[in-house]
């Protein structure tokens, strides 16, 4: 297996910085490309992603550009870090160009419009689906760009696929595992943020330790539900892209998802919250398109449902609690 040839990270994000980041201390060379050409200059210059992952320096023989000839030079192989809602329109800028490369999706969520995974957008945009794998699970930028201890996993259709993204990328600070269910780990990442919007609504409305450990754990099996409907195996949401990424972006100080519930239960607007940062915060949309999806399938969700209607129907937030905790009670181990 050749592990010759270097990376382009599409995506100059924190998560795409985080994903060069590793790369690079893995010992590849690494070109990341960003699609404002002036914020790409500036970043270039001066080795600091100061909008998304501020105060981690860059080294200088990481190529940071906005020219796509340039990014492209001596390229074997793709990640594509772009959120999920712009991967259509990013990725024409790369279109006829990526011929033969294995892309790796580093995106999470779910296309408003065409309910797609990130992966199946790429094979719509790029073509060969057979090329495609996915990076997920519990692994914030801050701790990622930073070299701490973060262990992920890459799925893939075909494992020898997987298994080169995990010798490509692996160090002593970034283990990664493989798994062959693609649909799972890319759902598991999508349906988590979820989750840590709502757990973050429990924490600004001061709900208590109690209710959200409640919630974490019954959006784990909403999660594994919608995912086995979809053909996912139920068991990957209980590895690294289910609950791992669960946990973390339900509690941790860093997860946008978790902060933007927090405002959101403290009294803010979505559109006061979205307004107030460049950083985007996935789970919102993936929100709506899940909602559209488990009605489309008849699939039972009430926390997503719940969500829903905080975010998108103005439904007081501690109103959407009580309708939760009135809901018909049942065995804990029944479907729904």
């Amino acid at each position: 297996m050749s592990l010759e040839g270097k990376s382009l990270v599409i995506g100059d994000g924190g998560w795409g910085e985080a994903i060069a980041l590793a790369l690079h201390r893995a010992g590849r060379s690494v070109a990341v490309w960003g699609i404002d050409p002036e914020y790409t200059a500036e970043v270039a210059r001066t080795r600091d992603n100061y909008k998304y992952l501020a105060g981690i320096p860059i080294p200088g023989d990481l190529l940071w550009t906005h020219d796509v000839d340039r990014a492209l030079e001596g390229v074997t192989e793709v990640y594509s870090v772009v959120p999920t809602q712009f991967i259509r329109a990013t990725l024409q800028h790369f279109k006829g160009r990526l011929g033969g490369m294995q892309i790796v999706s580093a995106s999470k969520g779910l296309e408003i419009e065409t309910l797609q995974r990130p992966t199946e957008i790429l094979a719509d945009v790029l073509g060969s689906p057979e090329r495609l794998s996915i990076l997920s699970g519990p692994s914030h930028a801050e701790e990622v760009g930073r070299g701490m201890a973060t262990t992920v996993v890459v799925a893939a259709n075909q494992a020898k696929l997987a298994e080169r993204v995990q010798a490509r990328i692996s160090s002593d600070s970034f283990r990664v595992y493989t798994s062959s269910d693609l649909v799972g780990v890319e759902l598991g990442g999508a349906l988590k943020n979820i989750i840590a919007i709502a757990a973050g609504v429990a924490d600004g409305i001061g709900l208590g330790d109690n209710a959200k450990a409640a919630l974490v754990s019954r959006g784990l099996v909403e999660m594994a539900r919608f995912g086995e409907v979809c053909g996912a195996h139920r068991a990957t949401f209980f590895g690294l892209s289910g609950a791992g990424d669960l946990m973390v972006t339900c509690y941790s100080q860093h997860s946008r998802n978790r902060s933007l519930g927090q405002r959101i239960g403290g009294g803010e607007t979505l559109e006061q919250v979205l307004s107030s940062t460049e950083k985007v915060a996935e789970g919102v949309w993936t929100c709506q398109a899940i909602r559209r999806a488990a009605h489309a399938r008849g699939v039972e969700m009430p926390i997503t449902e719940a969500l829903g209607s905080i975010l998108f129907d103005e439904c007081d937030a501690r109103q959407a609690v009580t309708e939760l905790m009135t809901r018909p009670t049942r065995p804990e181990l029944d479907p729904a």
